[in-house]
C-alpha cells in the first residue's frame, strides 16, 4: 500500500486529489495538512511513502519543509513531491536542490497523476526528460564551481549519470550501455552515494550544475 500526505493551503485542491487517490486499491491518503508546518508534523507522525507539497504555502513554505524532510534522517524514505501552478515555476530548481523528488503540475491529467505518484513511491525521479531540458536551460547557466566529487565516479558511472540526466529509465539506460537493468540501476546507486545526492532528481541537477552535462538550446 502507498501511503500519501497532502500538504496544500487549498481545501479543494486537497479534496480533489484525495478523490482521485482514494479511488485507487494500492494507494491511501494517510492525512492533510494546510501548511508547512504541520505538514512536517503530520509527516513525522505517519511517514507517508510519498508526500504532495504546494510551493507557495502560509507559515512554512514548500521549499523550506522539503528541505526539512530532507534533512531528517529518520525521514530518509519519504518522497517529495512539489506541487505547482506553472510548469516552469521559478521555484521548481530550488525545490528540487532541497531534496524533491521531482515536481507535478496541478492541473495534470488524472491518469497521470495516479501514475506520477507510483512512480515517486518506488523512489524514481518524475522529470521528464523535455520538462529537464527546460528547467535546465532556463535556470542553470553556468556549471558550479565547487568540488562535485565527480572524480570519483567510475568512467561507468559518469555515463550512467550522464544518461539519467537526459531522462532515460533504468532499463533505457541499460540498452544504451548494454547492460543489464540491474547492474544499470547499480550503476546509478553507487553514484548516487559517491555524490551524496538523495534521489535520482538531486543527481541530474548535480548533473548539469557539475557541468557533466550541458544544456542545450530548445
Amino acid at each position: 500500500m502507498i501511503r500519501v500526505l497532502l500538504v496544500d493551503d487549498q481545501p479543494l485542491i486537497r479534496s480533489g486529489f484525495r478523490a482521485l487517490l482514494d479511488l485507487e486499491d494500492d494507494i491511501e491518503v494517510v492525512a492533510e495538512a494546510a501548511d508547512g508546518e504541520q505538514g512536517l508534523a503530520l509527516t513525522k507522525q505517519h511517514l507517508p511513502d510519498v508526500v504532495l507539497i504546494d510551493i507557495q504555502m502560509p507559515v512554512v513554505d514548500g521549499i523550506e519543509t522539503t528541505r526539512r524532510i530532507a534533512a531528517d534522517p529518520a525521514l530518509a524514505p519519504v518522497h517529495v513531491v512539489i506541487l505547482t501552478n506553472y510548469g516552469m515555476d521559478e521555484y521548481v530548481l530550488d525545490a528540487l536542490r532541497a531534496g524533491a523528488a521531482g515536481f507535478l503540475v496541478k492541473d495534470i491529467v488524472p491518469d497521470d497523476f495516479v501514475h506520477a505518484v507510483r512512480v515517486a513511491a518506488r523512489g524514481d525521479a518524475l522529470l521528464a526528460p523535455s520538462i529537464t531540458r527546460k528547467l535546465i536551460n532556463q535556470y542553470v547557466t553556468q556549471p558550479l564551481v565547487a568540488d562535485t566529487g565527480l572524480d570519483e565516479l567510475t568512467s561507468r558511472e559518469r555515463e550512467a549519470v550522464t544518461l539519467v540526466a537526459q531522462g532515460l529509465s533504468n532499463d533505457q539506460i541499460a540498452a544504451r550501455m548494454v547492460i543489464s537493468p540491474v547492474t544499470a540501476k547499480t550503476h546509478i546507486n553507487r553514484a548516487m552515494t559517491k555524490l551524496h545526492a538523495r534521489d535520482r532528481a538531486q543527481l541530474v541537477v548535480l548533473a548539469y550544475e557539475s557541468g557533466l552535462v550541458t544544456p542545450r538550446n530548445s
